[in-house]
């Protein structure tokens, strides 16, 4: 079999996503990586712009997925590259970044993720104190990480050409969901926008509450994220560990797809938000394959509850915000609305 393409380079390979039918209403985005496009995004944006060169280093904090796509980049353009990682970096994922070429060292791991997070940043501090000439890469503030998924937006439009859209996801570092989003609705098409949360993450105001089990990596978080563009989110869902296990277990049953936490808790969201309305068709992200969550969460598969015994509390403000899961509407409010005593009411649209 002749392939239809030869590519330069893994990065460029694995980047695109598998389009999966999930039952007769969803549609799945299953990637082995979603980030590389932020990665590969980034770092030819920086080269072409001369804020880099080949053979410099570029640091940045990673729970996993966002380590595995910079060191592609990395190696696709000639840079070091290293990583200051949470312990959710597995073995299988430290050896090959190893071998591409990067280094990496991992700060003690906690449930609490505003201090399992806030090491990490600390620890990029210290290094970039020693090694001034590191890029830092920011993949939580800069901007540029939004630039390589308009190749996203694109796939999007070709596999959805017509008709009012709902894209599903986590919110993460803003530059996944959001920008997809933003670079559809500047075509014109009708999106609305559904941003998945972990309890905790106080990026959408749930700071003050707290995931009794593990914390879902990479979809939230306790410190800021400055490239969140909150007011692109139509709906928010905050789904807890337990519920994010059960559905992406359900997903692995049903369909095969094999993916992450984070798969899961969008699949339990997408499904809650056809259900609610019908007329749009329902795109969700798997960012990444469900390798490092085997022993952590699908080891624990009897332990899963069925789809149809979860449903989510429907709240109003964010002082009502409460585990298992809760989702509210958003309507493109703008950052200054977290400020939980000047949070307005709102009727849920569902």
């Amino acid at each position: 079999m002749t392939p239809s393409r030869l590519h330069d380079h893994l990065a460029e390979a694995i980047k695109d996503p598998d389009p999966i039918r999930v039952g007769d209403e969803l549609i799945c985005l299953r990637f082995e990586t979603m980030k590389v496009y932020s990665a590969l995004g980034a770092v030819r944006h920086l080269l072409d712009s001369g804020a880099v060169k080949p053979g410099d280093t570029l640091i940045d904090s990673s729970s996993g997925i966002y380590a595995h796509a910079l060191a592609l980049a990395c190696h696709r353009y000639g840079m070091k590259c290293h990583i200051v990682g949470s312990t959710t970096v597995d073995r299988t994922l430290k050896i090959q970044l190893e071998i591409l070429g990067a280094t990496i060292e991992q700060v003690p791991s906690s449930n609490n993720l505003q201090l399992d997070q806030n090491l990490r940043v600390r620890r990029i501090g210290e290094i970039l104190r020693d090694n001034p000439t590191y890029h830092w890469m920011r993949q939580y503030h800069d901007d540029i990480h939004y630039l390589g998924y308009g190749a996203v937006a694109d796939l999007v439009a070709e596999l959805v050409p017509t008709g009012p859209l709902c894209l599903v996801g986590g919110v993460g570092t803003g530059a996944s969901t959001g920008a997809i989003a933003e670079f559809l609705r500047r075509r014109g098409r009708d999106v609305n926008l559904v941003g998945v949360q972990p309890f905790g993450s106080i990026t959408f105001g749930a700071g003050h509450t707290q995931d009794p089990e593990m914390i879902i990596a990479g979809i939230g978080s306790s410190i800021e994220f400055r490239n969140v563009r909150h007011d692109l989110y139509d709906r928010l869902h905050w789904v807890s560990f337990d519920y994010a296990m059960s559905a992406a277990v359900d997903l692995l049953r049903t369909s095969g797809v094999f993916a992450g936490l984070s798969a899961g808790a969008a699949y339990l969201s997408a499904l809650w938000e056809h259900n609610c309305d019908s007329s749009r068709q329902h795109v969700f992200l798997a960012a990444d394959t469900g390798t490092r969550y085997v022993e952590s969460a699908f080891a624990r598969h009897a332990e899963a509850r069925p789809m149809q015994a979860m449903r989510p509390r429907e709240i109003e403000s964010l002082d009502d915000l409460a585990v298992p899961w809760s989702a509210m509407s958003w309507d493109r409010r703008g950052a200054a609305q977290l400020r939980r005593e000047e949070f307005p009411s709102a009727t849920p649209s569902h």
